[in-house]
């Protein structure tokens, strides 16, 4: 995936853009590598995405960081920084795996699923 666009929409506005991928499906036509997260209210968006959510994915679209690197960069405690972890997972903007970390046992490794993250609120 190259790229996320996360956007404030109606329900009419993402059932046109279901319509226009399913007739360009139909066509044959080459899919980009985009996916699109929608909030009907801009309000919601900004809440679920916070500041420090979104600190949070800018750190692992450069590269994979674990749990206990993004607590030290961010100056966040592990707690806070794995819960917005699980929600990021959750929202598919994230994606962690568990690896060995040498004399320390397991960590987890965060990485962001596209190198590139647009956020589009529109008002009105």
């Amino acid at each position: 995936m190259t790229k996320v666009v996360i956007r404030t929409d109606d329900v009419a506005g993402f059932f046109a853009r279901a319509k226009d991928a399913a007739r360009r499906a139909d066509q044959g036509r080459v899919f980009e590598g985009k996916v699109t997260l929608s909030f009907e209210d801009p309000q919601r968006m900004f809440t679920v995405l916070s500041e420090t959510r979104r600190r949070l994915m800018l750190e692992v679209m450069t590269e994979p960081k674990s749990i206990n690197e993004l607590t030290h960069r961010l100056h966040r405690n592990r707690s806070s920084v794995t819960k917005d972890v699980g929600l990021l997972e959750k929202m598919g903007l994230v994606v962690s795996r568990r690896e060995i970390n040498p004399g320390h046992g397991i960590q987890k490794v965060v990485q962001s699923v596209a190198p590139k993250i647009e956020m589009v609120a529109t008002l009105g």
